[in-house]
């Protein structure tokens, strides 16, 4: 008897995410269907997808209210397949703005169909009602984050288990082999330089990151500056980067990013996963972030005493973080010469990485997309049996 699956992801890092689920839930089981909403990733890894997922990755106010009229007809459509199906499972892949929306109609439908969510939403930071809220249409939620299964716990949420970080799974890309860290101790000093991945983070912080290595080099000597785009962004940072007062060599793959993390000495970063590639990768940082004036209203309604994850998972702030005012070429400046040579800062931080590693383990044979198919198919076991 097939086991049948609708799973939905809303972006790239999802649909990396759900292929691997696809993989393990394969290995786990015979005869599963998969159906449901994705990208190429989990199309290759056997999803029949309903249309491209890129359809709903819409993010903002204002771009989301251009696109309502089409994203409420997709969100029926999903709705509709997911009814007729009937599936044994419905797997939420982040996106929670619109895979929530699916969820809560379908669970009207479909009491008993078991609903998982992969990718816990930020509810231990800001909008915490909606943990108890979830509960009404999410029966299990799989976290990437170790410190997420007790948030859900103290704020009356769905069960929450840790499944792992996918980035536990590149440990071999991004911890320093013995020819990275004589490089990371020569000199000049190979620092760097991460201004986000949407072109709005790129737009406000390439101008402060310029001036920042202005007076770093000033002050502190001279740098080797590498610079990691993102591909749809590649151009115009190349364009912007060649005005600088400060060299800088731009890099566009995975591979060249994660090389040049294994060599740096340290890094300037807009907030983001990026700052937990560091930490894995070992390379002592200085984070940055500016929003608009109306976004930063928002920092009043946050209940989280840092934006860094790795300051999340440590449970202490550790890594500097400059933001919206604080967010200065000075300040920036000051703190990335404080950690590019030898001293408490940097060693601080150093100390810490470990830890970090370690508390984002899992047992020893285990990934997180194996723990994630095992907590899925547990799921539905238990379902199916009340």
């Amino acid at each position: 008897m097939k086991t049948r699956i609708f799973l939905i992801a809303g972006e790239a890092s999802g649909d990396q995410l759900g292929a691997g689920l696809i993989a393990a839930l394969k290995r786990a089981r015979e005869n599963c269907e998969f159906l449901g909403v994705g990208g190429a990733k989990m199309v290759n890894a056997g999803l029949i997808s309903l249309f491209p997922f890129d359809e709903i990755a819409v993010m903002g106010f204002l771009p989301v209210l251009r696109h309502l009229p089409h994203l409420m007809r997709r969100l029926d459509e999903t709705v509709a397949a997911v009814l007729h199906m009937k599936p044994d499972a419905l797997v939420l892949i982040d996106s929670p703005d619109f895979t929530h929306r699916v969820a809560r109609r379908v669970r009207r439908s479909l009491p008993h169909l078991p609903v998982i969510d992969y990718v816990s939403p930020t509810v231990w930071a800001w909008r915490q009602g909606r943990a108890r809220r979830m509960r009404a249409f999410i029966d299990h939620v799989l976290a990437l984050l170790p410190f997420e299964p007790e948030a859900y716990r103290r704020l009356g949420g769905p069960a929450c288990s840790y499944v792992g970080h996918p980035l536990i799974e590149r440990l071999t890309d991004l911890v320093p082999r013995k020819e990275d860290l004589l490089r990371r101790n020569q000199d000049p000093p190979l620092l760097v330089v991460l201004p986000g991945s949407r072109l709005h983070e790129v737009e406000r912080l390439l101008p402060i990151f310029a001036e920042t290595l202005k007076r770093v080099q000033e002050k502190a000597g001279p740098l080797e500056v590498v610079l990691p785009a993102v591909s749809h962004l590649e151009t115009m940072i190349r364009e912007e980067v060649a005005t600088w007062p400060v060299a800088v060599h731009v890099v566009g793959t995975e591979a060249e990013k994660f090389s040049t993390f294994r060599r740096a000495r340290a890094a300037l970063a807009a907030s983001g996963t990026v700052t937990l590639e560091l930490a894995l990768a070992q390379v002592p940082q200085i984070v940055a972030y500016r929003v608009s004036t109306v976004e930063s209203l928002a920092r009043f309604f946050i209940k989280v005493p840092s934006i860094v994850l790795p300051n999340l998972i440590l449970g202490r702030n550790v890594f500097p973080e400059f933001l919206q005012e604080r967010c200065t070429p000075d300040a920036l400046a000051d703190a990335l010469i404080e950690i590019l040579e030898k001293g408490p800062a940097r060693q601080r931080q150093i100390e810490s990485f470990d830890e970090i590693a370690l508390r984002l383990a899992l047992p020893a044979g285990q990934s997180p997309s194996m723990r994630a198919a095992s907590i899925t198919l547990e799921t539905i076991a238990r379902r199916t049996q009340t």
